[in-house]
């Protein structure tokens, strides 16, 4: 029987030449792996940058388009808005239109006396709803003709005005804001020819006139004597 010895380990055989530390299997190399790394998370990364470039490339078109379509639904409104407005005056004015005749003749019956008892009530009623409507009345007798806003039915001459002149309203005119319905009847005077020079020249006409009178008494020696 074969004893073994105690205190003895059997080792692996080792080539003649080599150490003992190249019987061990080396382990892998750190510096390898550290090298491999990085290289995978900066493609990561890479990646994820071109993918956030594109959300904020959509982002942007799709905030852009937000911003179209918001801008084109405020000038929607806008347009909708003035053309409601647009469209409610022309009916107001259409309305106060037909009711000219009828303030006319509360006019005419104002100016004979004849608005009195129910009758004034009810004119006053009307007037005051066309003024609520925005009907305003104009014309004034002594006031500049103004072609715009006047009607010339009318015409004279007069000493007394210095331009053409409005000197009877034979109808009155109405407007709504800035928007006249019907201008103002008129009867117009303008300045007679001349009528001014005239005027202005008349004190020296009367000054010279007097003072050749008196140069032909001293060269005839007085007046004569019947």
């Amino acid at each position: 029987m074969t004893e073994e010895t105690p205190g003895f380990e059997e080792k692996p055989d080792v080539p003649s030449g080599a150490t003992p530390d190249d019987a061990e299997p080396k382990a892998a190399s750190p510096s390898a792996e550290e090298g491999a790394a990085p290289a995978g998370d900066a493609n990561e990364t890479a990646g994820l940058v071109a993918q956030l470039d594109q959300v904020r490339t959509a982002l942007g078109e799709r905030t852009a388009d937000l911003q179209r379509l918001q801008a084109e639904y405020q000038n929607y409104r806008r347009r909708v808005e003035r053309d409601r407005i647009a469209v409610k005056e022309i009916a107001i004015a259409n309305l106060l239109t037909e009711l000219l005749p009828v303030l006319d003749d509360i006019g005419r019956a104002r100016e004979h006396g004849e608005l009195v008892g129910g009758f004034k009530s009810v004119a006053e009623s009307l007037e005051t709803v066309a003024a609520k409507m925005g009907l305003q009345q104009f014309g004034k007798e002594g006031e500049p003709f103004d072609p715009t806003i006047h009607e010339a039915l009318m015409h004279s001459y007069a000493p007394d005005v210095t331009e053409t002149t409005c000197v009877a309203i034979l109808q009155p005119g109405y407007r709504i804001g800035e928007r006249t319905i019907r201008p103002a009847r008129v009867a117009v005077a303008e300045p007679q020819p001349g009528a001014q020079t005239v005027k202005a020249e008349d004190p020296e006409n009367a000054a010279g006139a007097a003072s050749a009178e008196k140069a032909d008494d001293k060269e005839n020696g007085g007046p004569e004597e019947g």
